[in-house]
Formats: C-alpha cells, structure tokens, sequence
C-alpha cells in the first residue's frame, strides 16, 4: 500500500478524520465498559474451563493467567495507544515498526479474528435463551433469529459510539447484577471444599481449557482503534484499562466460585449456558429468567463494543492509505459506514460455526497477530527510545523484553494446542492476507481505486514525526 515517505499520494482534504468530526467523545465510564465488552462482558462463556480442567484449575486460571497475558497486553495497549492515538490502533503501531506490509497483515488478521469473535455472540444469545425457548435451537427460527440480532445492533454502531458506549453502561450493569444476587442466595449452601476438587491432569481437556481463558481474556489492544474518538486519550486511555481490569478479572472469579461452590460437581453439565441452570438451582425460576436476560444483553454489549472497534479500524486504515478511500466514508453520527457493513456481512458469513470452532479460529489468528504487536513494542523501544510516550511502562527495553516473554510462550502453547482443521482454515486466511496487499497496491497503480492519506496523520518514516505524534 502506502509508501511511507509521501511520494506517491495526494492528501485529500475530503476525508474526514475523528478530529474533524462534531460528534460527542467517548468518557472514561463509557470507555472502561466498552473495554469491558471487547474483553469479556461477564462470565457467560467462562463454563468450559470447569468441563475441561474441574473447579480448582478453572478458578487458579482466572486469578493467574490475567498477569500472564492480561496485564501485559493492557499495559502495551496503554503505551502504544497513547503514543499513537488515533483509529488504525496496532496497525499503526506495527506498520511504524515494521513496515507498511506487516501493518496490513496485522490489520487483516486483527479484523478477521474480531469479525470471527462477532460472530459468537448471536450464537451465545440464542444458546441462553433456547432452554426457555426451544425452538430458538435450531433450524429456520435460529436464523432467521441470528440475522434479526445482527441487523438491529449494526444500527446501533451506525448511530455512533455515545450510543454505543451508554448502551455499553446500561447492559454491564443489568448484565452483572443476577450474579450479585446469586452470591447473596448462595451463602447458606457454599461448600468451599468443592473448590479444591482436583483434575487428573490426563483427564483435562487442555486445547479447550486454554482456548477458553485465552478467548476470556484477550482483546485489551482492541480499544486502540477507538483511540481516535476517546477524550484526552493521553489521560483517560491508560485509566480506563486499569479499571476495565480490574472489573473483568472480578467478573470472572467470583461467579465461578459460586458456581463451583453451591452445586456439586458433574464436570459434564458445565456447557456454554450452565449458569442459568445454577441460577435455579439458587434461586428458582425469577433468577434463571434474569441471569438469561442479562447473558442476553450481555452478548449485545460484546456485539456493538467488537464491531465498532473493528469498523473503526477499517477506517483508520483507510485514513493511512491502507484500504481504498470509500473505507474511510463516515455517516452523518460519525461512525464509519463501509466499515460496519463489511463488519455485518462477515458475521453473518461466519454464524454457521459452532461454538468451539469459532473461538478456536479466532484464537488462532489472534495469536499471530500478537506476535507482531510484541515484536512492533519492543522494535519501537529500541529504534525510537525517546519518542514521547505519555503513558510509559516501567523498566526499560530490557523490561520490555522480559515481560512480553510469558505471553509469548503462552501464544506457542495455544498454536500447539489447535486442531488440524482450525489450523488448516486459519493459515488459509493468513496467505489470504499476504496475497491481498499486493493485489491493493496493483489496482491502486492502475488508478482503478482511489486511496488517500489523511492530512492529520504523521509519516511514520519520519523520526520527527513519530516524535511528534503525541506533541
């Protein structure tokens, strides 16, 4: 796509950029849910770590694995997004890096794992609610019902991102509550030695184990391609991801440890959905209906957060000459209209993906993505070592290194772990992509698209420039 030194492009001032727009900006609280949702949206899903390893793994994982991969993944979301804000996130960051090629791999791999991820989510919506509506598990009725979602919260992402973020509000809080009540019910009948159960570690399913809390607790660098709608991304960016954490590891634990602890355990009945009927079990019928309500809304909250981060990331490649111009095209509420729907389609295309296969898919793409992300971080740290940074981690590049080692092996892991099949499709999508940017570049020679550089966006060959990014 673009060479980086300015040369073969005309700026055009016709395409507008986040800071031309007149809408509203995103607020630390609309911010810290919408990283809530991109990541985990509540403990809907997390039922698998229990089939796969029992109570006393599942419960250690989601205590340790957020300081493996997590925190890590936070803290470089806080440094990168702050000195690069704006809406290509670690596209930016890995075309500043590594050049423009590998910033489209990563735009592509990141895009195609979250439209994957999207994609979940009607399938997770319908699963909470065919237990109390059976029809709703198959068939016309359950497509028919996955187009209808997919359509009513894309509209939500086109009216704009404060919509989108009070949503976000709004569904966190109702999405959350059930659990708190369920704690309150369960007190009496906790048996904290059902937490200690231990698993024959040849007995644990680990593929799905580590799946799962992978799945769980990734996409923190998400909101970086929002960082060019937040407020004061400089202040409010590295604050919202700190309480985004904390409130999603919270989101995690304590709800596991009621549900191991109050029903006696049969590894088997811990599916995507088994909450609910823990819910029952607790507190009669009234508290299945509203925790299935709130796994409902809350899979409408990861929905609209995980599409208006990848519409938006479309358009900040399209504003970086990545993609062709008509990407960077935004509504009158300032959203990115041709990312959104590209965005729709591809969650529709994939919807007929169980469960496991999705997210293990996902996974997948996601892990060779990251690797270009840790590899963007530390190259950064050691080619432009006083770049200002308003968020900076501790350490030195040295610490850098040494922090991005954990997560690392853990991508190894995971990538070890996949099936044949997941493997297969995924590398397929991979060549896909290394295939895609020189046919872009081709029709962008021939005059047969029209790509543009956005006039508020720095050259990233320019060690000036990069200083001056955050200035």
């Amino acid at each position: 796509m673009r060479e980086f030194n300015g040369a073969e492009y005309v700026t055009v001032g016709e395409l507008p950029s986040p800071r031309e727009n007149h809408m509203k900006r995103v607020s630390v609280l609309h911010l810290v849910f919408l990283i809530f949702y991109e990541v985990s949206g509540g403990p809907f899903g997390v039922e698998d770590t229990v089939k796969a390893a029992g109570p006393l793994l599942a419960l250690l994982g989601f205590l340790v694995f957020p300081f493996i991969w997590s925190v890590p993944e936070a803290l470089i979301t806080a440094e990168m997004g702050t000195m690069f804000p704006e809406n290509s996130g670690y596209v930016v960051w890995v075309s500043s890096a590594l050049g423009p090629y590998w910033g489209f791999q990563q735009g592509w791999m990141k895009w195609l794992s979250g439209v994957i991820d999207n994609a979940l989510y009607p399938v997770m919506f319908l699963d909470y609610l065919k237990s109390g509506i059976p029809a709703l598990g198959g068939g016309v009725p359950r497509t028919v019902s996955i187009w209808g979602l997919t359509i009513i919260l894309t509209y939500l992402n086109y009216r704009g991102l404060t919509i989108v973020g009070l949503v976000a509000v709004l569904l966190g809080v109702f999405s959350l509550l059930p659990f708190v009540a369920m704690g309150l019910l369960s007190i009496p009948d906790l048996k904290p030695s059902r937490w200690y159960v231990t698993t024959n570690l040849d007995d644990v399913d680990w593929n799905l184990y580590l799946n799962t809390l992978f799945w769980n607790l990734n996409y923190w660098d998400s909101i970086s391609t929002l960082a060019g709608e937040v407020e004061n991304p400089r202040k409010n960016l590295p604050k919202a991801l700190f309480y985004a954490l904390i409130l999603v590891v919270v989101g995690y634990f304590f709800p596991l440890l009621i549900g191991t602890g109050v029903v006696p355990l049969n590894r088997e009945l811990w599916t995507d959905g088994y909450f609910s009927d823990i819910a029952k079990i607790v507190g009669g019928v009234w508290l299945r209906w509203w925790l299935q309500a709130a796994a409902a809304m809350s899979n409408m909250g990861m929905f609209v957060a995980e599409m208006s981060s990848d519409s938006f990331q479309l358009l900040g490649m399209a504003e970086r000459g990545m993609l062709p111009e008509f990407f960077g095209k935004r509504s009158h509420y300032g959203t990115p209209l041709i990312g959104i729907l590209f965005s729709a389609s591809g969650v529709i295309l994939l919807s007929w993906l169980n469960f496991q296969e999705i997210v293990a898919a996902e996974n997948f793409l996601y892990c060779f993505g990251m690797i270009l992300e840790f590899a963007a971080f530390i190259l950064l740290r050691i080619k432009h070592p006083t770049a200002s940074r308003p968020y900076k981690i501790p350490g030195g590049t040295f610490g850098a290194i040494l922090m991005c080692i954990p997560p690392t092996i853990f991508i190894c892991v995971v990538l070890a772990f996949s099936s044949l099949k997941v493997m297969a499709i995924s590398l397929i999508a991979v060549v896909i992509g290394l295939v895609m940017q020189p046919c872009l570049r081709f029709l962008e020679k021939k005059r047969w698209m029209k790509f543009s550089v956005s006039s508020e966006l720095s050259d990233l060959d320019n060690e000036e420039s990069i200083h001056s990014l955050v200035d």
